[in-house]
């Protein structure tokens, strides 16, 4: 009897050893910079269980964020932890793997800003190929040959920099490549798992490892487009009942101090480039549009449901900047493409009770949504604006009109430079304010500005 129950055991001990576990694997650690601190954040797929953190040699789980989605062509069918990191934490590291923590007293020397990093696979009806400043949907980038983030981010990872900004839109692929397009043959597309894989977190991976993140939510992350996602992956606030807050059309605004330097992040991923309402036609006549012209001060004219910037007026109210703050949203509040209004009429008349300034304090403000790079300072000497939407992302039309006098939500340009050149932007402090340097997608080719006191310098 005792010979058989020894064989029965050691049969059983046999079949569990040789059943395949499931394939545990890290997809991504990250460190995020929210209103309340810095939380690391992991992605596993093959688990449902977190792994613990070590903090300053002390070891703490960590939580879960939101469980695997199962069932057929479930979303995403991945793990996320997270764990917030004390502000006196000195080191942090997941299985030896050491995280990036924000600095808590060393003054900031190195920011590295990128924005609109994805592929474009966007279907659609292409308008009037003559309109030179029309970006057509129906646009597939190569992204195997022509799409140069994974590089790109290698190469701000050389940067070292002590902090990423990210400007928003990191989700591109949002229709299935055409069957007859080899340069994006096989490529996932919507609002899922593999698309985040393959449009972020794949390339983005020595960036993620090099410093921890600042990320505001573009136009391509709202929450009918891949908002879940931005809301599972990229939002700071911690879950609640392993859940994410759900998405939605305007998030609360909050500030990050690193190293002495503060930032204030604006969700205007919702705010419409242009204000416009359907004006009531007569019978037998189509609708009209009705577009608010800001420059000639027709804004509080404007029918009120194109062109609500309350919430976003309330947004700069309760804003509380400290001397020399930037403002970190995904669309510019002054932003200039080659032809068309200048951007951005939401953010213009929510500005109005600054006289079309931001709030004082303060000193710049940092975009994308425009596929550029371009600097603006103004002659009333305010903070001066930086359009950085050049990770990636199919380019748009190069700016050739002259900037200098022209006019943007009641501002008068006083110096601009553009580039029309994928890359980078490097944000170092000087004197009495930061010189500006802008790299290529290798880090070669570059240029610098310097900003100090609203004025703009650029060779």
């Amino acid at each position: 009897m005792r010979v058989f129950l020894r064989v029965a055991i050691c049969s059983i001990a046999f079949a569990l050893t040789a059943v395949p576990a499931l394939a545990q694997t890290l997809e991504a650690a990250y460190v995020l910079l929210g209103g309340n601190g810095a939380v690391a954040r992991a992605v596993y797929t093959g688990t449902t269980y977190c792994p613990a953190l070590s903090i300053d040699g002390v070891t703490q789980t960590m939580n879960v964020r939101m469980a695997p989605q199962t069932g057929k062509d479930a979303p995403f069918p991945v793990l996320v932890c997270e764990l917030t990191i004390p502000a006196t934490a000195n080191s942090v590291t997941l299985n030896s793997q050491p995280l990036p923590l924000p600095s808590a007293t060393a003054k900031l020397t190195t920011i590295a800003v990128i924005g609109d990093t994805g592929c474009r696979l966007k279907a659609g009806k292409e308008k009037d190929p003559k309109d030179k400043d029309y970006e057509a949907d129906g646009k597939f980038q190569d992204c195997k040959s022509d799409w140069p983030f994974s590089a790109l981010a290698a190469s701000v990872a050389e940067e070292k920099p002590q902090l990423l900004v990210h400007v928003g839109d990191y989700i591109y692929r949002e229709s299935k490549c055409p069957s007859h397009d080899k340069g994006c043959k096989g490529s996932p597309h919507g609002d899922n798992w593999l698309t985040w894989q393959a449009d972020f977190f794949a390339p983005a991976k020595p960036l993620l490892a090099a410093a921890p993140w600042l990320a505001t939510r573009g136009n391509h992350e709202t929450c009918s487009r891949a908002g879940d996602g931005f809301m599972l992956f990229l939002d700071p606030t911690l879950a609640v009942n392993q859940q994410p807050a759900p998405c939605g059309a305007l998030l609360e605004s909050f500030a990050v101090t690193v190293g002495g330097q503060q930032f204030v992040m604006l969700d205007s991923s919702n705010a419409p480039d242009e204000c416009v309402s359907e004006k009531k036609a007569a019978k037998g006549k189509k609708k009209k549009e009705v577009v608010c012209d800001l420059e000639k001060n027709l804004a509080p004219n404007c029918p009120k449901s194109g062109c609500s910037a309350k919430d976003y007026a309330d947004q700069f109210a309760a804003m509380k900047p400290a001397a020399g703050a930037w403002l970190v949203s995904h669309r510019p509040a002054w932003g200039f493409k080659n032809k068309g209004k200048p951007l951005n009429a939401t953010l213009q008349l929510a500005l109005k009770a600054w006289s079309g300034q931001l709030p004082p304090g303060f000193a710049l403000a940092a975009a994308g949504h425009i596929h550029i790079w371009e600097a603006l300072s103004f002659k009333d000497k305010g903070a001066p604006q930086f359009v950085l939407g050049n990770g990636g992302t199919l380019l748009t039309h190069k700016v050739d009109r002259k900037l200098k006098g022209q006019k943007v939500g009641g501002r008068e340009v006083h110096d601009a430079r553009t580039s029309h050149k994928w890359g980078f932007t490097i944000f170092a402090p000087a004197t009495d304010g930061w010189t500006v340097t802008s790299y290529s997608v290798k880090g070669k080719d570059k240029f610098e500005c310097s900003v100090a006191q609203g004025a703009l310098s650029c060779p």
